[in-house]
């Protein structure tokens, strides 16, 4: 029988995540107004601080965005000209743009169904140029991490996380973020944990790259008058700090809804058509930043959803390889074959936390309606 209900459905909705913390974040912000401590400040000394103890990291280091983070990181480790890293080539560009503007070379190695690193492919890119890793954990799954460490150890590789969408996850209990020498997350308004704006987060547990950090984001100063090297301008506003130490407490309960909301579709959707659907693997906690559903009908199923008032995005369409930016690098069209034929696949589906079971359960029958028919 055919559906006749056309409920709403957005992709994401950023406006309803402040519902119940608005009045509190106002407050904050007002305060600031006040006080007129906008840069640096205690705010963002508490967020790095409740941060760090999420991750289970000893350091944290609030910067201006997720890109940053990597590219800083990268400086840090002193990843520069003549330099390899090695990274997936289906994450978000800055994976790879990173790379190329710390002056190395991006190198990158196919995927493994779970979209993340596969650690052999990893192991057959190595070069003697090779100096680094970028694991990504890619829809807010972890990568592989006891694998691409086990390479990284055997090569003599530092190891760089892309956290960008996997704050909160772990693999056998151990936070993303604390298995490299650096964790790098990203906190733009489409995370999990979301600024007002644009954010970023470093975590480390080597001392002597949190101090070079702690300066490496502020210009290089060491304290107001002195500066050890030039570098960039790259601070977290103790404004967004203040949003997001109001957020940081929500993060759990909004994490286990996106769980809720994953299992409702993993029931739902399981043995649907050709659908391949997300699960975790075993010693995985995934966050699903995203829910990404896989299948050779793949734009059809956007349109007929799209039909039904129910937003889908695809990410990414284009992977980085094969960007007009990446052109100089010598990439073709086969070069990575799993990442490629998933780029055609690929459908993100509606998980954000402050969807409701009625709203998940129309995405799911409405999905079942199109595989009755096509």
């Amino acid at each position: 029988m055919a559906t006749t209900t056309h409920l709403r459905v957005p992709y994401v909705d950023l406006g309803a995540q402040y519902t119940g913390i608005k009045q509190e974040v106002l407050d904050r912000i007002g305060a600031l107004l006040d006080s007129g401590a906008f840069i640096m400040g205690e705010e963002l000394a508490t967020f790095e601080k409740s941060f760090a103890e999420l991750c289970g990291t000893k350091y944290a280091i609030g910067v201006a965005n997720g890109t940053d983070a990597l590219f800083l990181s990268l400086m840090a480790l002193g990843i520069g000209k003549d330099d390899e890293v090695i990274t997936a080539p289906n994450s978000y560009l800055a994976s790879g743009s990173s790379i190329a503007l710390a002056g190395a070379t991006p190198v990158f190695a196919d995927v493994l169904d779970d979209m993340n690193l596969d650690p052999e492919a990893v192991r057959k890119s190595i070069t003697p140029k090779t100096k680094a890793i970028i694991a990504v954990h890619l829809t807010g799954r972890p990568a592989r991490m006891d694998e691409l460490l086990a390479v990284a150890q055997e090569h003599g590789l530092k190891v760089v996380e892309d956290c960008a969408q996997a704050i909160g996850a772990t693999l056998n209990g151990q936070h993303v973020g604390s298995f490299g020498t650096t964790g790098c997350f990203s906190l733009h308004p489409l995370k999990n944990l979301a600024a007002a704006g644009d954010g970023g987060v470093i975590t480390t547990n080597d001392a002597a790259v949190h101090a070079h950090l702690m300066k490496a984001r502020n210009h290089g100063m060491r304290d107001r008058d002195h500066s050890a090297f030039f570098s960039y301008n790259s601070r977290l506003d103790n404004l967004q700090a203040a949003v997001l130490n109001v957020k940081l407490r929500e993060l759990s309960r909004w994490t286990e809804r996106r769980r809720v909301i994953a299992a409702m579709y993993q029931r739902g959707l399981s043995g649907v058509g050709d659908l391949l659907v997300p699960n975790d693997a075993n010693g995985e906690r995934a966050v699903y930043h995203t829910f990404i559903i896989q299948t050779a009908k793949r734009d059809a199923l956007k349109s007929f959803l799209e039909g039904l008032g129910i937003d889908t995005k695809i990410h990414y369409p284009v992977p980085i390889h094969l960007q007009e930016a990446a052109a100089y690098l010598g990439y073709k069209r086969g070069d990575f074959p799993v990442t490629e034929k998933q780029c055609e696949t690929i459908l993100s589906l509606p998980v954000f936390a402050e969807l409701s079971d009625e709203q998940v359960k129309h995405v799911i029958a409405s999905i079942t309606e199109f595989y009755r028919t096509n």
